[in-house]
């Protein structure tokens, strides 16, 4: 998320003509799907876990009121951005990426809700991610979406200046993650996820080879583009994340073997992992350092970096978050936010 950011808006109109910048755009470009999918991993995580001593009905209640909120803050984050100089006013109606993720997340939860068979949930989240990949190349070319008021139909299809994200077919990388999150959630022995990890190491495996296989075959639809709409790049890219999940896995346990041997040995400070406190603050983390990338912060570098110097500044930006997250965590730890500071919630805590 942050590579994404700030290779784009600091790395200069010379750097972007660099080979290297493609493959940069490619990774930073899968923190998109990456979010979306975790968003909805632990929506059904969490649904599952509530159930059990909320009931059913009132844990997809909260997933669905969850979902809301990720949608108000959307504007709230908006907001902010016009009271900061971002641009015109048109700006606050802007589609992004808060905005698909708070209506995916209410979606969701109404599915999670219609069934207590985590089957029956599970064949939803399939049918409705293959639903809005297969038909996103249509929607993009439906007529009668053009009525529409344009800040309504940016939602559906990307329009130029009003959507950076739109619900076809972002909203699918959330259902599947809700899919993953039901089998997580199923996982209760250690020999259990064991499988589970190398079942989704499979699929991954299967997603990237079929996408990319089919990039090749004639397009069934009458207008499609790769990079845009295109099911098989979704499909890619849905792969890659899925993958990501097992690598995550082996990576903590190979973390945590080297911990204990390290400790063995020598005294360490406990301090959490990057990747981690990043990871649990990441709605934080987007919202600060989007500011900090294209705001006043990040003006004097607007454009004007090469591209090694811009990955090394997504490093230094990362540790600086890392920082800031850790401070924002101890200042947090004993206080509750009540009333319309519950808002927030999901950022700050």
């Amino acid at each position: 998320m942050v590579l994404a950011h700030v290779t784009d808006a600091w790395t200069s109109d010379a750097g972007k003509l660099a080979s290297q910048y493609f493959y940069v755009v490619f990774v930073s470009g899968l923190a998109a799907p990456m979010f979306l999918f975790l968003a909805g991993l632990t929506l059904s995580m969490a649904a599952v876990a509530r159930a059990g001593s909320l009931g059913h009905a009132a844990a997809a209640a909260l997933a669905r009121r969850h979902g809301w909120q990720i949608f108000a803050l959307a504007f709230v984050f908006r907001l902010q951005s016009q009271l900061l100089g971002w641009g015109a006013i048109s700006n606050f109606l802007k589609v992004d990426i808060l905005n698909v993720m708070g209506l995916a997340m209410v979606a969701a939860g109404a599915l999670w809700g219609l069934s207590t068979s985590r089957a029956s949930r599970l064949g939803a989240f399939a049918i409705a991610t293959a639903a809005i990949t297969l038909l996103t190349p249509i929607v993009r070319e439906w007529s009668w979406l053009a009525p529409l008021l344009d800040p309504i139909e940016a939602y559906v299809r990307p329009l130029a200046g009003r959507t950076t994200f739109a619900v076809f077919p972002w909203a699918g990388f959330l259902l599947a993650g809700a899919f993953v999150g039901e089998m997580v959630a199923a996982a209760h022995a250690r020999a259990q996820e064991i499988r589970l990890q190398f079942a989704l190491l499979a699929a991954g495996v299967a997603g990237i080879a079929l996408g990319y296989g089919a990039s090749f075959q004639p397009s069934i639809y009458p207008v499609a583009n790769f990079w845009t709409s295109s099911p098989a790049f979704f499909l890619i890219r849905l792969g890659i994340v899925t993958a990501m999940v097992p690598i995550a896995f082996a990576a903590i346990e190979f973390a945590a073997v080297g911990r204990r041997w390290l400790d063995s040995r020598w005294s360490s400070p406990d301090l959490p992992g990057v990747v981690t406190v990043l990871g649990r603050s990441s709605l934080f983390v987007y919202w600060i350092h989007v500011e900090m990338v294209y705001g006043l912060l990040g003006r004097p570098v607007r454009h004007a970096l090469p591209l090694a110097a811009s990955l090394t500044a997504t490093i230094v930006l990362c540790l600086v978050l890392y920082g800031i997250v850790l401070w924002k965590n101890r200042l947090m730890t004993d206080v509750r936010l009540t009333g319309p500071y519950r808002l927030v919630a999901p950022v700050l805590k």
